[in-house]
């Protein structure tokens, strides 16, 4: 074994892929050390918050691993660099992805400056998802995870070079059956643990309870394509493109529902008119008003530090869906705005979601959405 040996911080969330990656790590002969990271501290003694029983089990794994793990409390940063700019952009009509700006701003700028204070070479986290050093160019690369049904790389998209170079990621080289395997087989404590789902700070409570404490109601008319009355919305903040729970309009019928609906087809949020201060719904998931052949981004964020050359690539822009066949316009550059074209329309692209582009298993970067078409 030539590889060196590193002093290396994990962020032991309480999960079982940190918790794997630590015993990867230390399998390997680095010096580990855990890292819990407690990033929201305004419900710590709800029903809804994990936080007291995820460092329980983070404590536990870092015993029977016998490495150290310290507590370490980002709250006040997740406030002013991540939900700050959540509330903003809900309150503006549009629909963010808090975890994508966490990732950016506190995992791997707020923990990474943390570890780098404690002498570590490198930083690991759990996310399925790989860097590699491509000697041609010189860069870092940001790949796909290798198990497709939980690559993660859209989540971590906006990380520079900076961050790459001192990243490890050590489960996105493997399956997350294997995962648990290893977690059984080594006896983990947390290794039939649930895997956590929803934005990190609202758990498992309802969303429009959560929002409901921090952006005001502003109830205003649900219309249909043809500009009928269908009903009452609760505020425009509370819905998002494509929804179809929760509109209380389940039960009216649109008997002239000519495209892609029909008497019983379900009602779809398509537009939300900010300044008139009015929810559009049609029915039908094809309806044309869901359908987009191209998006504009802004505040973009390219791994490499440039923009990729313009052309043909694939994109995501919603995390649970298939690549994407598009061809980018001019890309500009950080911070810039660029355009996709599909030649197939995507369904339901949501302002305020991200837009993120690939070239094969390489993660190029991409911006957020501001409007499609």
């Amino acid at each position: 074994m030539s590889t060196k040996k590193k002093r290396v911080v994990v962020g032991l969330s309480g999960g079982v892929d940190s918790a794997v990656t630590a015993y990867l790590l230390k399998e390997q002969g680095h010096e580990v050390i855990g890292i819990f990271m407690k990033n929201w501290e305004d419900d710590d003694d709800s029903e809804y918050c994990s936080s007291n029983i995820d460092f329980v089990d983070a404590a536990s794994v870092a015993d029977v691993l016998g490495i150290e793990i310290e507590h370490v409390n980002f709250a006040a940063d997740y406030k002013d660099r991540v939900f700050a700019e959540f509330l903003r952009e809900y309150q503006a009509g549009r629909t963010p992805n808090p975890d994508v700006l966490c990732n950016a701003e506190i995992k791997f700028k707020a923990f990474l400056d943390h570890a780098m204070r404690l002498g570590a070479e490198q930083i690991a986290t759990g996310h399925y998802a790989r860097v590699r050093f491509n000697q041609g160019t010189g860069r870092h690369e940001l790949l796909k995870g290798l198990d497709p049904a939980k690559d993660q790389s859209y989540f971590l998209h906006r990380l520079n070079q900076q961050q790459l170079s001192k990243t490890l990621f050590p489960v996105g080289e493997l399956r997350k059956t294997e995962v648990r395997r290893i977690a059984a087989e080594i006896g983990l404590p947390n290794a039939r643990k649930k895997d956590s789902t929803g934005i990190c700070f609202i758990g498992e409570r309802p969303f429009r309870e959560f929002l409901n404490r921090y952006i005001s109601k502003e109830p205003g008319p649900i219309r249909d394509e043809r500009g009928r009355v269908l009903g009452q919305h609760q505020g425009l903040s509370f819905y998002t493109l494509g929804q179809r729970q929760g509109l209380g309009i389940g039960g009216v019928k649109d008997k002239g529902a000519a495209r892609g609906g029909g008497d019983h087809a379900p009602w779809f949020v398509a537009r939300k008119d900010m300044a008139a201060n009015t929810l559009w719904v049609v029915q039908g998931h094809d309806h044309p008003w869901l359908l987009s052949k191209t998006l504009a981004a802004d505040d973009t964020s390219w791994v490499a530090g440039v923009a990729p050359a313009p052309g043909a690539y694939a994109a995501k822009s919603r995390y649970r869906q298939a690549d994407a066949a598009c061809t980018l316009g001019d890309g500009g550059t950080d911070g810039g705005a660029f355009r996709l074209d599909f030649p197939e329309a995507q369904w339901a692209v949501t302002p305020g979601q991200s837009a993120v582009l690939y070239d094969g298993e390489v993660c190029l970067g991409g911006g957020v959405i501001a409007s499609a078409a």
